[in-house]
C-alpha cells in the first residue's frame, strides 16, 4: 500500500519560515506530479504549488515569490519551503502525489495527512 507521510508545520511568527516535507512509501514504480494544497478555516481547499516529474513548477499568486516547491526523486519526497509567512497563510496543508504502484501503469492520486501551519501576527 502506498502512502504519503508528512513532516513539518507548526507555529511561527509573521515573517518567519517553515519547511514541509512529504515522503511517499510503499511499493512505488514512479511518481508523476506532486503538489501542495491548503485549507483555511471556512474556506475551500486550494492548490498552492505543483511540480511535474520533469521539475516544472507552478504557484498560486498568493504564494508566488515566497514559497518554493521541490522534489527529491531518490527519496520520493516533495518539499515546500515557506518564507516571509503571513497570518493569512494559516491553514491545514496537504500534499498530493500521482503515484504509479509497482505492477501498475496507472497513476493513483494519493493524499498525505494534513498538517497545521499557524502564523501569528
Amino acid at each position: 500500500q502506498v502512502q504519503l507521510v508528512k513532516s513539518g508545520g507548526g507555529l511561527v511568527q509573521a515573517g518567519g519560515s517553515l519547511r514541509l516535507s512529504c515522503a511517499a512509501s510503499g511499493s512505488i514504480f514512479s511518481i508523476d506530479s506532486m503538489s501542495w494544497y491548503r485549507q483555511a478555516p471556512g474556506k475551500q481547499r486550494e492548490l498552492i504549488a505543483g511540480i511535474t516529474s520533469g521539475g516544472s513548477t507552478n504557484y498560486a499568486d498568493s504564494v508566488k515569490g515566497r514559497f518554493t516547491i521541490s522534489r527529491d526523486d531518490a527519496k520520493n519526497t516533495v518539499y515546500l519551503q515557506m518564507n516571509s509567512l503571513k497570518p493569512e497563510d494559516t491553514a491545514v496543508y496537504y500534499c498530493k502525489a500521482f503515484i504509479v504502484p509497482l505492477g501498475s501503469r496507472v497513476a493513483v492520486a494519493t493524499w498525505g495527512q494534513g498538517t497545521q501551519v499557524t502564523v501569528s501576527s
